[in-house]
């Protein structure tokens, strides 16, 4: 095992349409995409793409759309251990001007305990939140042996602040610190508190406010894609974490600053293809996306 990546898996149905109908109304999208979903599954799958499969612990149901999912793992050659539940979980995804309209159906009530892993030559953890036993159990258990923890801080969840306790690298978002009722600035300061050893939040178009160690805070700009090649910004945080974990694997030793801007370009990518498997970078896209689009400062 390379990596651990822990959360709530999901078959994404991504579509481009102009309406949205109700009551007896039709509509016909103008596209669609069918793909894996969920923010530490998708970054898997990125850290996967660019070089690194990382083990995958998620919630697993005995259904025809679990097996799809594990095809798709299967794809890109990532183990998943499963955390059982009755139905698989689905998201709806509607892209439109840069913002994305999103119904889930989520099965999360786990019916047998978290399975009990082998850590043996893991070198990062990242988690979502979801799960939350597990993703506690995981983040003590890699502190204990010195292994890198991730955590994708999407919203405050319901351990939130005893995770952070045992968290490396905490990249949260802005409605983390709406959550939390603090500004950017006042957030990254409670996750330094908290011994959180890198922190950011993403801003979108402004890009990653973000702090290491005691050094002050700063500012990574976002790359300038134009306008006219956003096509879905849904999943585009997830690759922004799975990237870096996947920089971290490839170069521990490496600048955080390297591997965020590494994560910036992944992102950057990903916003110009619809649905998650369309949007995988490879380690060549981010050379080309670094090459092309300027950052915005």
């Amino acid at each position: 095992m390379k990596a651990l990546f822990i959360g709530q898996s999901y078959i994404d149905v991504t579509f481009l349409s102009e309406i949205m109908p109700e009551g007896d109304e039709k509509a016909i999208a103008q596209d669609y995409a069918v793909s894996f979903g969920g923010n530490a599954v998708t970054a898997a799958f990125v850290c996967a793409k660019l070089g690194i499969a990382p083990d995958l612990l998620c919630s697993m149901a005995d259904d025809w759309l679990s097996r799809m999912f594990r095809d798709m793992a299967a794809k890109y050659s990532i183990p998943i251990h499963s955390c059982k539940v009755k139905e698989s979980s689905l998201s709806f995804i509607m892209p439109k001007d840069g913002k994305r309209a999103i119904v889930r159906c989520r099965d999360n009530d786990f019916l047998h305990p978290f399975p009990e892993l082998n850590l043996a030559g893991c070198q990062a953890l990242h988690v979502d939140g979801h799960i939350p036993h597990a993703a506690l159990h995981y983040a003590k258990l890699c502190r204990k042996h010195g292994i890198l923890t991730s955590l994708d801080g999407g919203a405050v969840r319901e351990n939130t602040e005893e995770l952070l306790d045992y968290i490396d690298v905490a990249i949260v978002s802005e409605l983390f610190c709406e959550q939390l009722g603090k500004s950017p600035e006042d957030t990254l300061e409670y996750l330094r508190a908290k011994g959180v050893k890198v922190g950011g939040v993403t801003q979108g178009e402004q890009g990653l406010l973000w702090y290491e160690d005691k050094c002050p805070i700063k500012r990574l700009a976002a790359l300038k894609v134009p306008g006219d090649r956003v096509l879905d910004t849904n999943g585009a945080g997830d690759t922004f974490h799975g990237a870096y974990v996947y920089a971290y694997l490839a170069d521990p030793k490496g600048a955080w600053e390297d591997h965020f801007k590494l994560a910036r370009a992944a992102s950057a990518h990903a916003i110009q293809f619809l649905g998650n498997e369309a949007s995988l970078p490879t380690v060549l896209d981010l050379d080309n996306v670094q090459k092309n689009f300027p950052a915005s400062d």
